[in-house]
């Protein structure tokens, strides 16, 4: 019992030789390293932060609902970053309810997007709930994605709307199982 108490308190030594003799010798001693990276997501719309950006479309009364396409006045380019070392990342947008004034609405189905790689896309906008994802693919080796874009966003103005300010949030989201 006492000599297993001593092993037990025998110290860990690392690894070493000796070695003797005439002419040339060498002795060894072997280190082991590992390193731990953690599985990560890095995802940014717009500012860095807690910058919550909003893109404003002011549309001219005298094209209101004429199917012209409206350009953003503020932020209608959003640059995009995603990085992550876990292999293919999902992209989804998620809504509470179509963009409204607190009486009436419009849809998100009335903003147009583009992205300036399609690798990187931006993923469908729902009125309410979660749109169909983008999957974006690894483009360093097998598992890692460091993917830039600009988002650009407009307003189709297909249909005549009351007046009002309609104001609404997208949730976008990186993920990976």
């Amino acid at each position: 019992m006492a000599s297993l108490g001593l092993i037990a308190m025998t110290p860990a030594l690392a690894e070493s030789d000796f070695a003797t003799g005439n002419g040339a010798i060498s002795a060894d001693a072997r280190v082991d390293f590992e390193i731990n990276i953690p599985r990560f997501i890095r995802f940014q719309v717009g500012s860095a932060g807690a910058t919550i950006d909003e893109v404003v479309f002011d549309v001219a009364a005298a094209n209101v609902g004429d199917g012209s396409d409206v350009a953003a006045t503020s932020n209608g380019t959003l640059a995009v970053s995603l990085l992550g070392n876990v292999g293919t990342i999902s992209l989804d947008a998620t809504t509470a309810a179509a963009l409204t004034d607190g009486t009436d609405s419009i849809s998100w189905s009335e903003i147009l997007t583009s992205s300036s790689d399609a690798a990187l896309d931006v993923p469908a906008i729902v009125d309410a709930g979660t749109g169909a994802a983008e999957s974006v693919t690894a483009n360093v080796g097998t598992r890692v994605v460091n993917r830039t874009a600009d988002w650009t966003f407009g307003y189709d103005n297909s249909n005549v709307v009351a007046a009002g300010t309609y104001t609404g949030r997208v949730t976008f989201t990186a993920s990976n199982p």
